[in-house]
């Protein structure tokens, strides 16, 4: 992993389920991650995309679905998959006031993706999701642009930075350095292994509250630093991707087990913070000319071990983006410590 220890490598294991051979959300075959980073000394931010299939997947849609633990968020795309359940088009992620440029962008490589296909595009539902980095980067500027947006779909690979990196740049995590985050565990079902897998993207929490393995270690960690009690603003986006055939019912139920991961790590979920779920299956494909479609799903008591493995893959997920990501200082000399530079000793 380019030389950066994930929360594994200080003996912090989280649950009980195998994990995938990489422990990150391509563990699920066919899904890449990109990142285009901005790091100047006016903007700490960037973008990144999660391409869900190596297919054009406007012409082979996957089953989605997203749920909303708090609303206070941006994120566009939402309302069609909750309407229809399919996912048509790739995911970013980047910074709040971004969130139209890079919608710009997103429909540009659609497009021109579809063309080579021979397909034209006149309507495309993109999920641009957001998180605020204002406290590091000067916002206002809007520095991700189109060609940030093209470097990183050039840029995706299945094994892909996690920290300070892409729209996790300039992000927060329980007043320490956030960012992007994974993790995966496998199952088995029919006597078949599947896999279940989770990015985030987090800028939430506040330090007294962060707790790693069942242990408040935020307390501590708190009396050492010169951090700000304030509140518990911010916010977290969570994709889930999985091969396992489920319906979008099916995906949205399992959605709902990520704030499970998330309150292991100490989040109460604020009032002002925006913690947004989105979830795929890539175990069907739904064709834009298909009349007749036949989809497999599981036996909803067989569910408990996927809601488990979500749990799971939020928590790793969480504190693999803390722990990565390195000590940032941003505009106006503000400071990100990062959590490898205060855990020794504080487990």
């Amino acid at each position: 992993m380019q030389g950066k220890k994930r929360i594994d490598s200080y003996g912090i294991n989280i649950g009980i389920l195998p994990k995938g051979k990489k422990n990150k959300i391509t563990d699920v075959k066919g899904i890449r991650v990109g990142h285009c980073t901005i790091d100047t000394s006016e903007n700490k931010t960037g973008i990144t995309v999660i391409l869900p299939t190596e297919d054009n997947i406007y012409q082979n849609k996957l089953v989605a679905a997203s749920h909303v633990i708090n609303g206070y968020g941006k994120t566009l795309g939402l309302i069609q998959i909750d309407e229809l359940g399919t996912l048509e088009s790739i995911l970013a992620l980047t910074n709040t006031l971004n969130v139209g440029l890079v919608h710009d962008a997103v429909v540009e490589y659609m497009i021109e993706k579809s063309k080579k296909d021979g397909l034209e595009i006149k309507s495309i539902n993109p999920i641009i999701a957001e998180c605020n980095d204002s406290y590091l980067n000067d916002i206002q500027m809007r520095a991700v642009k189109q060609e940030h947006v093209f470097k990183a779909i050039k840029d995706a690979k299945v094994d892909f930075q996690e920290g300070d990196v892409g729209a996790g740049k300039g992000m927060s995590c329980h007043q320490l350095k956030g960012g992007i985050g994974s993790a995966s565990r496998t199952i088995m079902l029919d006597d078949e292994k599947y896999t279940v897998g989770i990015l985030v993207l987090s800028n939430h929490g506040k330090l007294k509250d962060l707790t790693i393995d069942g242990r408040n270690v935020g307390r501590k960690i708190y009396e050492e630093l010169n951090v700000e009690d304030k509140n518990s603003l911010g916010s977290i986006i969570s994709v889930i991707a999985t091969d396992i055939p489920l319906s979008s019912r099916q995906l949205k139920r399992i959605c709902k087990r990520t704030v499970v991961g998330l309150s292991r790590t100490g989040s109460f979920i604020g009032n002002g913070s925006g913690e947004i779920v989105i979830a795929f299956s890539t175990g069907n494909t739904i064709r834009y000319d298909q009349e007749i479609l036949s989809l497999k799903v599981i036996n909803e008591n067989k569910i408990d071990i996927i809601f488990r493995a979500v749990a799971e893959c939020e928590e790793e997920a969480i504190l693999n983006s803390m722990i990565t990501a390195n000590r940032v200082v941003g505009i106006g000399g503000k400071i990100r410590e990062s959590l490898k530079n205060v855990l020794d000793g504080n487990m």
